[in-house]
């Protein structure tokens, strides 16, 4: 088995596939990459048994097909140290002894047999689910919401994003119980309705991978496993089992209160303030009333406040009410449009914080954070 391949080239694809590595793999085998040559094509594969995720590069210069899996951190290690050079692997199938001869020199690595690697996931396919996502729609959906993602190890259904098929919509949904996001897009069509909840890692990995991604992505899932298939990575991961709670329930069907605000002018204000308010309750404080919006924060502990005014549109009564400031600068900053709107009910109930007008006519966003008690 030998091959060239582009040092830079090579390297790139590697440290995207790496990330699936675990710090604490149970199996020694999972510290390796899995190196398979058919053909012209090259496929590098990782996996720590939840997720599994694997990349293609093209060769022009091959001899003998074969595979083996190679230990990840002497190879990446080795190869950021290279500038762009070819390197030559030639590896014997008999005693998986792997050369890689450089422009200048010559590095030798003991492989591990690939028979011990483990296989990935099927799909089974009386139970599949298929549908073809555009990629930025599946970015838009994981980036806006994969924040608002709980580290809850009694509720691991809280832990990933659920995504929801319906024949005209695919709608993202994740929450840690104090915040929800909800991110639908109009322009994705499915033969059912169906549903499964993607874990927090494999999530985090695609959000990397997208975009240096273009074109269709085929979405295949059963109800263990989700396939993505991408035009240079392919991932597969085991899904979160569980039921998603009812969020619908949890949405306000009617806030009268609304508040017009320029969002970059709050989120820096809140960024100034928020400084000075309790480190640990990070409790911030808007008072709205007329065409003003007030934004406060005080330490007690240490005799310190501040607050700012900002010009707003206010539709409502008059009222004061508490957020988590950590939660509120975290949502703002993933809206992306120039005004927003916060939509309130009362100081102790669910507010609701969406754009002024969507980008996108087929996409839908609507963010929700819980209130905090103002003390007295």
């Amino acid at each position: 088995m030998k091959f060239v391949v582009s040092s830079t080239e090579l390297l790139s694809h590697l440290s995207i596939v790496s990330r699936v590595i675990s710090n604490k793999n149970t199996l020694p085998i999972l510290d390796n990459f899995l190196f398979k040559l058919e053909g012209n094509e090259l496929e590098i594969t990782a996996s720590d048994l939840e997720t599994t995720l694997s990349t293609r590069i093209h060769l022009e210069n091959v001899q003998e097909d074969g595979s083996v899996a190679i230990p990840f951190r002497i190879l990446v290690d080795t190869l950021k140290e290279f500038s762009e050079q070819p390197l030559t692997f030639d590896i014997n199938q008999s005693n998986l002894g792997i050369v890689v001869h450089s422009e200048n020199g010559q590095f030798n690595i003991v492989g591990q047999p690939a028979e011990d690697f483990p296989v990935r996931a099927e799909l089974k396919p009386e139970r599949k689910v298929t549908v073809k996502v555009s990629t930025e729609v599946l970015l838009q959906g994981i980036s806006k919401t994969i924040f608002a993602t709980a580290d809850d190890e009694l509720r691991p259904v809280m832990n990933g994003i659920l995504m929801e098929l319906a024949q005209n919509s695919l709608t993202f949904v994740a929450s840690d119980a104090h915040k929800l996001v909800r991110y639908r897009r109009k322009d994705v069509q499915s033969d059912s309705d169906s549903s499964f909840i993607l874990p927090k890692k494999p999530a985090s990995l695609l959000k990397n991978i997208l975009g240096k991604e273009s074109g269709a992505i085929m979405l295949e899932f059963d109800d263990k496993n989700a396939l993505f298939t991408m035009s240079n990575y392919t991932l597969v991961c085991r899904l979160v089992e569980g039921s998603y709670p009812n969020y619908n329930s949890v949405i306000p069907a009617d806030n009268p209160n609304k508040l017009s605000v320029d969002r970059v002018e709050l989120y820096n204000a809140l960024r100034r303030v928020a400084v000075y308010s309790n480190q640990a309750s990070n409790l911030i404080k808007l008072t709205l009333s007329g065409n003003q919006l007030t934004v406060s924060a005080q330490d007690l502990d240490f005799s310190i406040s501040a607050y700012e005014r900002l010009k707003s549109q206010y539709d409502g009564d008059e009222m004061e009410i508490g957020f988590k400031s950590v939660f509120l600068i975290e949502i703002l900053a993933n809206i992306s449009t120039s005004d927003v709107v916060l939509s309130l009910s009362d100081p102790s109930r669910a507010g609701l914080i969406f754009p002024l007008a969507n980008e996108n006519a087929d996409e839908e966003i609507l963010m929700l954070l819980m209130p905090m008690m103002i003390s007295a």
